[in-house]
């Protein structure tokens, strides 16, 4: 099990993003969460096997939003103690 930060710019935010990111994840089976920032960014921590985890980052730079756009991303493994159950929005 492996645990990853993603931070997702550009029209992100009032586009349904963390809507269709958590339908994405639940679909794939990834656990963790999705919020928006208050730079207007949105960051996921998503937590599954590794095989999965490069599928899910692959369609959340695609925009699992339709209205939406992603212009960039940041990635970053991260060392989590906690086992996330499922796959929520926060924030």
């Amino acid at each position: 099990m492996e645990t990853i930060s993603i931070r997702v710019y550009g029209r992100v935010q009032g586009v349904g993003f963390r809507y269709f990111t958590k339908l994405l994840a639940d679909k794939m089976t990834i656990r963790g969460t999705v919020e928006n920032k208050i730079d207007g960014s949105v960051k996921i921590i998503a937590q599954a096997e590794p095989d999965l985890l490069e599928a899910f980052l692959l369609e959340v730079k695609k925009s699992p939003a339709p209205y939406g756009k992603v212009t960039k991303t940041e990635v970053e493994r991260i060392q989590e103690n906690k086992e996330y159950t499922n796959f929520k929005v926060t924030n």
